[in-house]
């Protein structure tokens, strides 16, 4: 069965950088004669999504001619034809590491722990304007924000950046969730599997409240409406993120119940809609995870996260209010509510993902469900702050069923209490 959308880049099948298993020995034999550049945690997933093709049509980290057009144009140049791409990506080294480094060399790349995990094939060593990264990615000079936090703190010694052809080692499965991340070839497969003509991707760093899980259900209803055989894929991002944002682990466990209990949706789904069927969301929802870091980059981080999803098989991806935010550290907002929506109406080349645009939603005790906000501009919805889930969980609490579903709060109150 054909897939259903093409990779991005104009490829016909995902990139593939990952050591096939038979040639494992000789490639690990070869790398370990050759100079090392450790890779830092974060920048561990990229290694990894460059390899198996989440990253397509990258062979590797850009090179500084192609690093700096994505910041001055945000797209990419594949024979000649412009894709969007909105935040570049090459590999951070120190000034003294970049010394020893050139163009035509070949360098084995070291995970946190020392092992080998890549080779690279360096074709570009240079310095990384990180003024003008920060400016472009977070659309902002200051820098009192995650996005910058990471950059100016988090690779406060790095001052270079290099690029090349990677080869990668397949990654180790996570013992805990390892069974929910595939690799683009894998999904397809999948997708090809279900016999479905239309997937919707929603992106979370979080565990989910009814109301993001409502937005999910939203995009796979408005797939169904327009006459689509189509499921859905809740899909959390579990690579690098700040240190107050709940662990992988964690989360995943939340994901899993939901899933498990067949508690997505349950009471917020369109009952005209499902109603005459003979299934509900749960059928049609899957859980898999993406292992890549975190940017914090709003609009920017969204076009992003529609391309790993293009990359991976999906049509379709959630774009909420706010997706991919993170406040300056008085709180106010970077971006306006929707500019994460906006963003996708003027990208600067192909992009055949399709965002689905959903709006703020909340439980309303008229209907007894969840809903879009702009349905009800005359009552006030049942709302708490994310400071106040996060007090009624700190003291063990469960937090109120009409915000989040009791399974999620439990786990997580257990967890906090561990910590």
């Amino acid at each position: 069965m054909a897939d259903l959308i093409a990779p991005h880049g104009g490829l016909s099948e995902p990139v593939c950088c990952t050591v096939p298993a038979g040639e494992i020995d000789s490639f690990k034999a070869e790398a370990a004669g050759l100079p090392q550049v450790p890779v830092s945690a974060a920048d561990l997933s990229t290694v990894y999504r460059l390899g198996d093709g989440t990253l397509s049509p990258l062979t590797g980290p850009m090179n500084g001619d192609v690093f700096n057009r994505v910041l001055d144009e945000a797209c990419i140049e594949v024979n000649g034809k412009q894709y969007a791409w909105t935040i570049p990506l090459s590999l951070p080294v120190t000034s003294e590491l970049a010394a020893t480094l050139s163009s035509g060399q070949k360098v084995a790349l070291t995970n946190p722990e020392g092992e080998i995990v890549a080779t690279l094939d360096i074709t570009d060593v240079f310095e990384w304007d990180k003024p003008k990264y920060i400016k472009s990615v977070y659309q902002t000079e200051r820098t009192d924000h995650p996005g910058a936090a990471m950059v100016l703190e988090g690779d406060a010694d790095k001052t270079h950046l290099i690029g090349g052809e990677i080869r990668v080692l397949p990654q180790p499965k996570n013992s805990s969730f390892g069974k929910y991340v595939l690799t683009p070839r894998e999904v397809r497969a999948l997708i090809a599997e279900k016999g479905w003509d239309a997937v919707v991707a929603f992106q979370t760093r979080n565990p989910l409240h009814r109301a993001h899980e409502y937005a999910l259900v939203y995009g796979l209803e408005s797939l169904l409406k327009a006459g689509k055989n189509a499921g859905a894929v809740l899909n959390p991002l579990i690579g690098e993120t700040k240190s107050d944002d709940v662990s992988a682990e964690i989360r995943m466990e939340t994901y899993e119940k939901l899933i498990e209990n067949r508690e997505l949706g349950e009471g917020d789904s369109d009952p005209e809609l499902w109603g005459p069927r003979d299934d509900t969301p749960p059928d049609r929802v899957l859980l898999l995870g993406l292992d890549i870091k975190m940017f914090y980059g709003g609009p920017k981080e969204a076009v992003m996260h529609g391309i790993y999803r293009q990359n991976m098989g999906y049509t379709n991806i959630v774009i909420g209010r706010k997706h991919a935010d993170a406040p300056y550290a008085d709180g106010t907002a970077i971006w306006g509510d929707f500019d994460a929506q906006e963003i996708f109406n003027n990208l600067a080349g192909e992009l055949l993902i399709e965002p689905v645009n959903v709006g703020f939603a909340a439980y309303y005790e008229s209907l007894g469900r969840v809903d879009l906000m702009e349905n009800h501009s005359e009552e006030k919805p049942v709302f708490i702050s994310g400071k106040q889930v996060r007090a009624t969980l700190q003291e063990g609490e469960m937090v109120d069923p009409r915000i989040m579903r009791e399974s999620t709060s439990k786990i997580l109150a257990e967890a906090m209490k561990a910590s």
